[in-house]
């Protein structure tokens, strides 16, 4: 590496307009002329719409437009929504389309659009459509959909299995037929949200130049949802331009989707050739976003007489919602992340995903692995239990050891290649963490507080997470012949800093202060080609392709600077934007001057060899992901009279290989923390027995808010990834990962004199109680 910036903590060069309030996010798009939108959606679950009369919406004050499924155009009627990632294991890829036709899947499904030069007027008019519904038997939950006999969420399929795979290695029967013990647990995980602080939207705003037009949007992948626009509407590159602003407030996975609403908004801004905008209210985030979890494990673990995994077996059932917009992926993460840190000689795994009526569920921070830490971290803390071992200690036993690295799973990771670990040292992670969570000091202290009444717990959670996922990612770095700096990549930030983080690495390599380098992400104008921000993978593509582009930058600086100084290229040395021979400072040239000879002269030709200009395109495309890891503990008191569990101190220990930004990492992980203690205490989404979703306001569903977290203390080991020249891994969703699991443990702790068992999240004061009065205690 060139520089002093990758590793230093620099202060974030975003935060200065978050702060001033001058950022500027898509519903801050106010242009002339513009148009709103106001989305009719099923107000049931399941049922056919039997008739659709918008006379009277179209005649009411301010409404421009309004269309239902007929009035699409045939592009829109014969192609539904894309299925992101097809997997054979699918047995019916069903995905929406812009406007639900003759029947609705779920509350919250889109029927008809109206428009009109306001929302409110919009909204007025909407009260007016006149739309006749049959209902039909839904399916409300995943139990419901399992069982023989069950409705079906479609009319059109036999069944409510959407699709099924099998993941297996070695002789499983043989293991258990001679294990020491036999663990069987089952798990339930809750459905839950993103729930964002900017909810979804869009403004769409035609050229006054022609038929093109622009899509900005709330969004994380901002080149995928042009791609599907363009085959969608036939549309050619330079048709259509779509930007993500620098300030997007969250996205959290649910904002990378490709969403019915962005076909219906660029509909209307060729239909209306106006501005056209679409912003999602809370109650629609609630309703219409795309969701996730709703999982059930039945697992069996086998062991030897020291705790030893010798195989592993069992199922998972996913609830996928009403349809499967990005495949199988969710559960096929959950499956191939289970074994998590450890050595699992066999196993025979079947995953199942069913069709519900409810809303689909995608991606969303962890994207299925803390679903799969807690069902195998919950099941390591059986064996301790059934072997009379300490939790760390059967960790300990199980731990894949840093030479046996890369370590191949032996299952095959959902894009289609094997699941092979490049580095890690988990022994050495779980040690650092139970030694600054003064894991053998707790049992004193617990002893102490019994003996007051008090009931405290500590628990401890591992994880490994498939970080920086390719195809690739992009950057093109261009020096102006006014000597500024300006990498434009198709990273799209929702708040992890790209526009710190990159200039930190591009300075490097460029001899320049990481304030004097402009990053632009997420607009397909200024990159061709780009994939986004999610699934913690943007340090290792965006953040290598930066690096790549800023070395072949600078050799060409060296290159051209070496003839105009009169020197060799390896004497040539870049800083603070000036270009000299080292050891004679007096012989340089700025970065401006030279981009100017860059361009060349009319007239003349350039030196052979040499191509236009100070600039560069670079994509970097991994051969495979590189894996995070982490370790966390934490210590809880629970009040067993009503429930309540407050955390008294979180430690966490991550390796995401080498940290481009200390003060990012900590920021990426504590969000992290806080995020999974949500999940693990409070977050949940309540449907009733007719489908309908009772938690559908911050009244019902909870959010952490600061007086639920403790001070979360992180400490990092760092085994660089062999895999990128920066040696970097992800690390936007690790500290997510292992909270439930840690946090149950935890709880399970303290109230073991009264035989508590943790199978279930959220861990709500309800539930406690409710298992504390099964435990005959109350």
């Amino acid at each position: 590496m060139t520089g002093t910036h990758f590793g230093a903590p620099a202060a974030r060069k975003e935060d200065a307009a978050l702060v001033t309030g001058t950022g500027c996010y898509v519903d801050d798009i106010q242009i002339p002329d513009l148009l709103h939108t106001f989305i009719l959606r099923s107000p049931i679950p399941h049922g056919c719409i039997r008739a659709i009369d918008l006379t009277r919406a179209r005649s009411a004050p301010g409404v421009v437009a309004a269309f239902a499924f007929d009035e699409l155009p045939d592009c829109l009627k014969i192609k539904p929504m894309p299925l992101v990632m097809p997997n054979p294991a699918i047995r019916h890829p069903i995905t929406q389309y812009a406007l639900a036709d003759k029947e609705v899947h779920y509350v919250g499904e889109p029927v008809a659009v109206v428009v009109a030069l306001a929302r409110s007027l919009a909204e007025d008019a909407a009260e007016l459509a006149d739309i006749e519904y049959e209902t039909l038997p839904a399916v409300v939950s995943l139990d419901q959909a399992i069982e023989a006999g069950a409705p079906r969420a479609h009319l059109a399929i036999e069944s409510n299995l959407a699709g099924e795979a099998l993941f297996a290695d070695g002789d499983c029967n043989a293991a258990f037929a001679c294990a020491h013990k036999v663990i069987k647990a089952s798990f339930d995980q809750h459905r839950g949200g993103a729930f964002f602080m900017e909810t979804r939207g869009c403004v769409a705003v035609p050229s006054p130049l022609g038929k093109s037009f622009t899509l900005y949007g709330a969004m994380q992948a901002p080149h995928r949802i042009k791609r599907i626009l363009q085959e969608l509407f036939g549309l050619a590159d330079d048709e259509l331009r779509v930007v993500a602003p620098s300030d997007v407030g969250g996205g959290f996975g649910p904002k990378g989707s490709f969403y019915p609403e962005y076909a219906l908004i660029t509909h209307c801004v060729q239909l209306l050739g106006r501005p056209v905008k679409w912003i999602e209210d809370r109650r629609e985030n609630f309703v219409a976003t795309h969701q996730e979890r709703d999982q059930k494990w039945d697992l069996e673990l086998a062991v030897d007489q020291e705790g030893r995994i010798l195989g592993l077996r069992g199922q998972l059932a996913h609830d996928t919602g009403a349809y499967v917009p990005w495949g199988l992926v969710l559960p096929w993460i959950s499956m191939t992340t289970l074994q998590g840190p450890y050595v699992v000689p066999t196993f025979a795994l079947t995953l199942k995903s069913f069709f519900t009526n409810k809303v689909p569920t995608t991606p969303v921070r962890g994207a299925g692995r803390p679903q799969a830490v807690f069902a195998m971290e919950r099941l390591m803390d059986r064996v301790a239990q059934e072997l009379g071992l300490d939790r760390s200690e059967v960790r300990r036993r199980n731990f894949i050891r840093p030479e046996q690295m890369p370590f191949n799973c032996r299952v095959i990771g959902r894009d289609g290649s094997p699941v092979l670990y490049d580095s890690g040292d988990y022994p050495g992670t779980q040690a650092l963490a139970l030694q600054n969570g003064d894991w053998a000091g707790f049992p004193a202290r617990q002893t102490a507080a019994r003996a007051q009444g008090r009931y405290l717990g500590i628990g401890l959670a591992n994880f490994v997470e498939a970080t920086g996922l390719g195809p690739y990612e992009g950057a093109t770095v261009k020096i102006g012949t006014n000597g500024s700096i300006v990498v434009y990549t198709g990273a799209a930030p929702q708040g992890q800093s790209h526009h710190t983080t990159l200039a930190q690495i591009a300075a490097d390599q460029l001899g320049v202060a990481p304030a004097a380098v402009k990053i632009v992400t997420g607009d397909t104008q200024g990159i061709s080609l780009g994939i986004g921000t999610f699934a913690a993978r943007s340090a290792v593509n965006a953040g290598n392709a930066v690096h790549m582009a800023c070395c072949e930058v600078r050799h060409k600086i060296q290159a051209l600077a070496a003839k105009v100084l009169e020197a060799n290229p390896g004497q040539i040395v870049l800083a603070d934007g000036m270009v000299s021979v080292d050891g004679a400072p007096e012989r340089s040239i700025s970065l401006a001057r030279l981009a100017v000879v860059g361009v060349g002269m009319p007239g003349y030709s350039l030196d052979e060899g040499m191509t236009p200009g100070l600039e560069h395109t670079s994509y970097f495309s991994p051969a495979q992901s590189t894996f995070s890891n982490g370790c966390h503990v934490v210590e809880v008191e629970v009040d067993p009279e009503i429930g309540a569990v407050r955390l008294l101190r979180y430690v966490v220990v991550d390796d995401c290989g080498r940290q481009i930004n200390p003060m990012v990492v900590h920021g990426q992980v504590v969000g992290g923390v806080v995020h999974g203690i949500g999940n693990a205490l409070l977050e949940e989404l309540v449907y009733d027995e007719s489908g309908q979703l009772l938690s559908c306001n911050f009244g019902e569903y909870l959010l952490p808010l600061a007086s639920d977290i403790p001070e979360i203390e992180v400490l990092h080991t760092e085994t660089p990834s062999p895999l990128n020249p920066l040696g970097v891994k992800g690390a936007g969703e690790g500290g997510t990962l292992p909270v439930t699991a840690a946090i149950a443990s935890a709880i399970e702790d303290a109230l073991k004199p009264f035989d508590v068992t943790i199978t279930q999240v959220p861990i709500t004061p309800m539930r406690l109680v409710e298992k504390l009065k099964a435990a005959g205690t109350r």
